[in-house]
């Protein structure tokens, strides 16, 4: 599949990812530049026409007194048709990211938070509106390392990447677009290498709820975990023994938690 061809495609740009090459094409010039920040963390440019995945970008313009809406498509499926650009670009880069999830070499992601704490890794599973950004937040205003806000990334030997994209944070309207932020805005470094996981909250968010975390066993714990591992049920056994040897000599615990600031400080407390 070519990034660019003959059928009114100004402009197109192909990068590998995770092992991945994806093509990216706009039917405006300037436009692929806007993508940049959407790409997943650590992605290179590539010489390679042929792609398995491409996203193509038709741009809406005035039609008499109508605004035309922007059609994003992957392969030949349209994923988006809307007016509004910015949701579009958030589309865009959740199913880019999703897909690099679902397809990565030698790599296991995990739907979690993560961030660093004397020299290791602290991971909070959970879907999106689970609260982990949250919680993420208190913990860099506590002095941890950021890694991720959506992903962890483990490798074959057990290890954790940084996911370093933009926080995600959610006001009090869920309708409301999230407000995206970098780590430096709550004054915290950003990790650069992997770390083994120190400790693994499986927590949520209950109004008013005390948070007296409690230990878990490792098989309950890789249990739990599989439940938000992108590839599980592609890569069951790779996914098993990924998180089986990420877990070794890791603390793990469940609880549900109130007031986010307490429950960071709680668990900094554990890996002191």
């Amino acid at each position: 599949m070519e990034v660019v061809d003959r059928h009114g495609w100004v402009e197109g740009m192909t990068i590998k990812s995770y092992g991945r090459h994806i093509g990216f094409r706009s039917d405006q010039p300037g436009i692929i530049e806007q993508f940049h920040d959407l790409f997943p963390p650590g992605w290179e440019r590539s010489d390679h026409v042929e792609v398995r995945r491409l996203y193509s970008l038709r741009t809406g313009g005035k039609k008499g007194r109508r605004q035309r809406n922007h059609l994003l498509y992957m392969n030949a499926s349209r994923l988006v048709s809307s007016r509004d650009y910015q949701w579009m670009l958030d589309r865009l880069e959740a199913d880019l990211h999703l897909y690099g999830a679902e397809r990565a070499d030698r790599r296991i992601f995990v739907h979690a938070g993560v961030v660093a704490y004397n020299g290791k890794a602290l991971l909070l599973p959970g879907r999106t509106m689970a609260g982990k950004t949250t919680l993420v937040e208190e913990l860099l205003k506590l002095g941890a390392t950021y890694y991720s806000d959506e992903y962890a990334v483990i490798s074959e030997s057990g290890r954790v990447y940084p996911f370093p994209r933009r926080l995600s944070v959610r006001r009090d309207d869920v309708n409301d677009r999230p407000d995206r932020r970098q780590a430096s805005e709550y004054g915290a470094p950003t990790g650069i290498k992997a770390i083994p996981i120190g400790l693994v909250a499986l927590t949520g968010f209950k109004a008013g709820a005390t948070f007296r975390p409690r230990s878990v066993t490792s098989g309950r714990a890789i249990l739990a975990l599989l439940e938000h591992t992108v590839p599980a049920r592609r890569r069951p056994r790779a996914s098993i023994r990924t998180l089986d040897r990420a877990l070794a000599g890791a603390t793990v615990v469940k609880g549900v938690r109130g007031e986010a600031r307490r429950a960071a400080e709680m668990l900094l407390a554990r890996m002191v």
